[in-house]
């Protein structure tokens, strides 16, 4: 017999809802299906891009604007702070309004925003324009997660999830690698990270421009519009309907949020000193600290498939826990050697633990929040753990100033922080406490939230308002403007018969 807090983190078998063989139901996916993940994907992958950009230009800022490296991570952390505004924001408007046209704007915000990053002359122009930024990345996770899952099938959504989530790891790498080849060729310097990263924003928005609304909202768009609720009335639903989910679901929020603390300190506390601690304490050149970093953004992207995979048939909060006991395994190997080598695998051991776990958390947010509220809920949930986490570099950078160890620098023993020892004390204790609260909390998997009402309609806070189309009202509808969506079990119905 196995423990019982292990019984209890493996889903019943009655729950489980991936009888098809994943390859199959990769194949009956549509192009539009394919398209609406990819633009999620991308979305992500370009906020990692934009927040990044900070990460591997701490030594530049620093000598652009004359400050320590406690003061440049201050712009960091004011990213992190005002992202939770921009969750509540989008978020509200995309479970309102539909999930294309806020994503689109969200990106083309962040896209100008980065773009004037890198005119800012002065260092409180840098620290406004990085907090005016947090708000326009607040916004993306949520609706591009919404964006990618909702619309594939509950089979494919654990691949997904961790696909999904390595958009970050991918932003984190492709950032690192025009850091290191298209920076110190420029004369614009550290500049030129950020106009790159606003144009691919600007891409990456003309694309979700270029497809169609998500077809579950629309289906829901097109069932209140036929049975007669205007504009003005539907708002009214939505804030009744909020108020009511706020009030049911007041205990998940505080549990998301704890969670999403725990995982944002995982990552940040891992990734956002992490080449100023190669370069400072093990001495690394700058361009062998963005190569190791480019290697551990290999392992997160290789943890965040296989652990979103897994989790498919073992379980979302099992799998989060494994990948976190391996994260304590390997940390270690992660601060005690002094070679490139070991350290670079070190990294890609890491970060295969840490985005592993995270590979999860898009599917396990989205089957565990309010169904109605899966851009609004899952989006702030982040954010605000962000906003809790925001300090993380801060820490390590302060904690290093006051632990120091000696190192040799051509020969020469030289006093410098101790960020290794920083790094293993934060990320040890952090993820003793994601176990914990991981293991406590609920799960849902192989939830259908796409069968769910959306958030503008009468009900829809309750866990159990599934819709219940009134076919003859909604065909009435079709004739009139032939706008009838087509649902994703039809289409992958009528696929299948052709």
């Amino acid at each position: 017999m196995a423990p019982y807090f292990l019984r209890n983190l493996i889903p019943r078998k009655e729950k489980r809802e991936d009888a098809r063989p994943l390859l199959t139901v990769l194949a009956e996916l549509t192009w539009v299906q394919w398209a609406l993940f990819f633009s999620g994907w991308l979305a992500w992958t370009c906020d990692a891009i934009d927040f990044f950009s900070v990460t591997l230009s701490v030594g530049a800022l620093e000598k652009q604007f004359d400050r320590p490296t406690h003061d440049i991570t201050t712009a960091i952390t004011l990213t992190l702070l005002f992202r939770t505004v921009g969750a509540i924001i989008f978020g509200v408007i995309s479970d309102r309004f539909g999930r294309k046209w806020p994503l689109v704007a969200n990106l083309v915000l962040i896209a100008v925003l980065q773009l004037g990053g890198g005119f800012v002359q002065t260092f409180k122009q840098f620290l406004a324009l990085r907090s005016l930024f947090g708000v326009g990345m607040g916004g993306v996770w949520g609706l591009a997660a919404s964006t990618a899952l909702e619309n594939l099938p509950v089979e494919a959504r654990g691949l997904a999830s961790g696909i999904l989530q390595q958009g970050y790891a991918v932003g984190y790498l492709l950032a690192a690698c025009i850091n290191l080849k298209l920076v110190p060729n420029t004369a614009a310097d550290w500049r030129s990270l950020f106009w790159t990263a606003s144009g691919i924003s600007l891409f990456a928005a003309f694309v979700r421009a270029a497809l169609p609304e998500s077809q579950v909202f629309l289906r829901a768009k097109a069932a209140e519009k036929a049975r007669g609720t205007d504009t003005s009335k539907k708002t009214k639903i939505f804030l009744r309907e909020t108020k009511e989910m706020l009030k049911t679901h007041w205990l998940l929020c505080i549990y998301a949020v704890l969670l999403m603390t725990g995982f944002n300190f995982l990552s940040h506390g891992s990734q956002d000193l992490y080449p100023t601690y190669l370069k400072t304490t093990k001495g690394f050149s700058p361009d062998d600290a963005t190569v190791a970093t480019i290697i551990g953004n290999c392992g997160a992207i290789a943890g965040g498939a296989f652990a979103g995979y897994i989790s498919q048939h073992i379980g979302r909060r099992l799998t989060i826990v494994l990948f976190v006991f391996l994260i304590g395994a390997f940390i270690p190997l992660w601060i005690l050697p002094s070679t490139f080598g070991a350290l670079s695998a070190g990294a890609f051991c890491i970060q295969f633990g840490v985005q592993g776990a995270w590979g999860v958390i898009p599917i396990q947010l989205a089957e565990m929040s309010p169904p109605a509220f899966r851009a609004t809920f899952p989006g702030v949930a982040y954010q605000l753990g962000n906003m809790v986490s925001s300090a993380a570099s801060q820490i390590e950078a302060t904690g290093g100033d006051n632990l120091r160890t000696t190192v040799l620098k051509d020969g020469v023993p030289t006093d410098v922080p101790d960020y290794a020892t920083v790094q293993g004390i934060l990320i040890g204790v952090v993820a003793a406490f994601v176990v914990v609260i991981t293991i406590i909390g609920p799960e849902k998997h192989g939830s259908h939230f796409e069968k769910h009402k959306a958030a503008f309609e009468e009900g829809a806070a309750r866990d159990d308002a599934i819709i219940e189309e009134d076919v003859e009202a909604v065909d009435s509808h079709d004739e009139k403007d032939g706008s009838r969506p087509v649902s994703l079990e039809d289409e992958t119905k009528e696929k299948q018969s052709v």
